[in-house]
């Protein structure tokens, strides 16, 4: 079973900076553990079958009207009955000034009550998107992750194979380090993977025989970057006599990370092999195909039409 994750909502009212209309005394410790967030426009109305008490409860323009045009004695009925069912919050959003009525249920039910300036439709984008990282999925790996022409590079490989290393000469050669021995992978969204470094791990790597650098310092904050997401996965191994490696690029490989297939490549390790350069070639390569060019598959294609051979 999927472990579920939680954040407090007071970090939610620090990271929007919402108005606190209302908070009951143990505020800190409510928590929010669902990304979705509604709209209550039908429970407002009276219809609760599906409502969902663990979402967030955004009060918008449609809501302010309805509920205006509304008896005062009725008006004061449908938002009692709302309250009652004690969402984890309501935000009025838009400007709107919270009603007496709504600011006397939530004191009744010990309901946060909020308020933000911020148009409801923007406000829910950006609501949705911080709880989708913050309550995603999750796995910390063994590897290095590095920015190499804007596509986010996933070392992996045995302790000593080279991945820190290899990472130096990539942030020497101009590109950017995310994280070193340890990678902390978040599940976004169905087809995204957000990679980060363990905040005391941050900006540092380990290297053998030196120990840890720190990479901000030595080669400047445009060295470093706090996430990325992950498309591409180089698996590192030790050079393998006699083993058969893919040297026309039609093999496809893949790596399974929470459920999300990444293309991958393995690439074998000895003396003399230019790592950093390899994995710039593999991001770029990367690149092409998502643009629409397959070297491998255009090559094959010239070998048919010339020989009638095919790889």
């Amino acid at each position: 079973m999927e472990e579920k994750y939680s954040i407090s909502l007071e970090t939610i009212v620090r990271e929007f900076k919402f108005k606190e209309v209302y908070l009951p005394e143990d505020a800190e410790k409510i928590s929010v553990s669902t990304t979705e967030i509604d709209r209550p426009g039908l429970a407002l109305s009276g219809f609760f079958d599906i409502f969902d008490s663990d979402r967030i409860q955004l009060i918008g323009n449609a809501e302010h009207r309805y509920l205006g045009n509304l008896a005062p004695e009725e008006r004061q009925k449908h938002i009692m009955a709302f309250v009652e069912k004690k969402p984890v919050a309501v935000i009025m959003t838009a400007g709107h000034i919270p009603i007496p009525e709504f600011i006397d249920a939530c004191r009744a039910y010990k309901v946060p009550l909020l308020a933000s300036a911020a148009p409801t439709t923007d406000l829910m984008a950006a609501m949705f998107a911080y709880l989708a990282v913050s309550l995603a999925p999750r796995v910390t790996i063994h590897g290095v992750l590095v920015e190499v022409y804007g596509e986010g590079i996933l070392l992996l490989g045995d302790s000593g194979i080279g991945k820190s290393e290899t990472a130096i000469e990539l942030v020497k050669r101009g590109h950017r380090l995310i994280a070193d021995d340890a990678v902390e992978i978040k599940r976004v969204s169905a087809k995204s993977l957000v990679g980060s470094a363990p905040d005391i791990l941050k900006h540092y790597v380990e290297l053998r025989g030196i120990g840890v650098v720190d990479v901000s310092r030595i080669f400047g904050m445009g060295a470093v970057k706090d996430t990325e997401k992950i498309d591409f996965v180089v698996k590192l191994e030790n050079w393998v006599e006699g083993k058969m490696y893919d040297r026309i690029g039609l093999d496809e490989e893949h790596e399974d990370i929470l459920g999300i297939s990444l293309p991958a490549i393995t690439v074998p390790v000895k003396p003399g092999r230019n790592l950093a350069v390899i994995i710039e070639i593999a991001a770029m390569n990367d690149r092409q195909k998502k643009m629409g060019y397959n070297a491998a598959q255009e090559f094959n294609r010239r070998v048919m039409e010339l020989t009638g051979m095919k790889f």
